[in-house]
């Protein structure tokens, strides 16, 4: 999945960084990810940037991937392209919130 984030919290991840993903189609799941990209250039760039409050605007590229075993594991339920959000910690040694802890289908 590919999501973007400003500046401030795209410059805090580092490749591996764990991701939550949610889809749209069933809510009911949190997918664990990873991060697997960030763009070394910002997406979506104002036309000009001179003060800090236009590089705030600043918005990258972050792509999210799921373990290739555990899509193995639920191949049959996979789909390529449903929408959904991502949650990333920017602080890694913060807990993920209880909310957003991995639910599988069985």
């Amino acid at each position: 999945m590919n999501f973007f984030l400003p500046t401030a919290q795209a410059g805090r991840l580092a490749l591996g960084d764990e991701v939550r993903l949610i889809l749209d189609a069933a809510p009911e799941f949190v997918i664990p990810a990873r991060v697997s990209f960030v763009a070394s250039v910002a997406q979506f760039t104002p036309r000009t940037v001179e003060t800090e409050a236009e590089r705030e605007k600043l918005m990258f590229r972050i792509r999210a991937q799921i373990d290739p075993d555990l899509l193995r594991q639920h191949a049959a339920r996979v789909k390529t392209g449903l929408p959904g959000t991502a949650y990333v910690r920017i602080d890694p040694a913060a807990d993920w919130p209880p909310e957003l802890l991995p639910r599988l289908p069985q």
